[in-house]
């Protein structure tokens, strides 16, 4: 999900001889651009386990972790931290093998693994955190599936454990739209292609424009059930959660947009899109 842009930047074609833009553009670095930010993920994750645990977090669980570039900064911010990968997509994987652990120091290459594996099946040592970010376990349509995966989750987190997901809401994620958000060289384009209000399920794509006219359509595209907050938090607690809370994101007034800094509520206002952290507690 993006944050919205003031105005759209049009694009006129721009004739090359050359290749354009799109086609020698990597879909990969553009998504890290327009979507992540990891060194801000990171720095949540961290102070809030301090704050949950009173202590130091060591061992962290990637679900769904694509390139691996939140891993790559857990192993980068402290000697003994290390981090476990787990995605299904072997291609996503050898490109974050090769472009984001491969540019790791090699002491911190040692303490990094990747394993192409259903997050439903694979098995790992207790870990301090898991995470599972970018609402990929939007991926679990059914109620019982997405329990099953959060009690998997329990599991493999050691007894005081935390588990920290994202998610993301408001009255506009119901709706058919596209959002256009302008980064140097490129637009990223959140296009909310369906929705199905009968059983919730939701197809997205994302695309990205270039300054010389190219586009590359459906970059990635996803297929979804758009859960709501008090399902999720519902369910964590009858997968065994002892408690979980949400923090919800503040507001830049001079960017106009969504800030790096998330608090913990209880009550939020009805806004159009918002983008929450959650913590979840054995």
């Amino acid at each position: 999900m993006a944050k919205r842009s003031k105005k759209k930047k049009k694009h006129a074609r721009i004739k090359s001889d050359g290749p354009s833009m799109a086609e020698t553009a990597d879909r990969h670095v553009l998504y890290e651009a327009a979507v992540q930010c990891v060194e801000a993920e990171i720095d949540f994750v961290v102070q809030e386990f301090q704050n949950l645990r009173g202590r130091r977090a060591r061992t962290l669980r990637e679900d769904f972790c694509g390139t691996a570039s939140t891993s790559c900064e857990w192993v980068r911010r402290h000697a003994d931290n290390s981090a476990t990968g787990v995605d299904l997509d072997s291609e996503v994987l050898q490109w974050g093998t090769e472009n984001r652990v491969a540019n790791l120091a090699p002491a911190a290459r040692e303490r990094i693994t990747l394993i192409e594996g259903d997050v439903m099946r694979v098995e790992t040592a207790p870990q301090d955190i898991v995470l599972a970010m970018n609402f990929s376990y939007f991926s679990f349509k059914e109620r019982a599936q997405l329990r099953s995966y959060f009690r998997r989750t329990l599991g493999a987190l050691i007894d005081d454990g935390v588990f920290f997901l994202d998610c993301y809401g408001g009255y506009d994620a119901f709706r058919e739209l596209n959002e256009h958000t302008e980064h140097k060289g490129f637009t990223y384009v959140w296009d909310q292609a369906s929705y199905n209000p009968v059983n919730g399920h939701t197809i997205n794509h994302i695309h990205f424009r270039f300054d010389d006219g190219s586009r590359m359509k459906k970059a990635f595209s996803y297929d979804w059930r758009l859960w709501t907050l008090p399902e999720i938090r519902e369910i964590l607690m009858e997968a065994g959660f002892s408690r979980n809370t949400v923090y919800w994101q503040g507001w830049d007034e001079d960017e106009e947009e969504g800030s790096d800094e998330f608090e913990p509520v209880e009550t939020a206002d009805a806004d159009a899109g918002w983008i929450c952290y959650i913590a979840a507690v054995k």
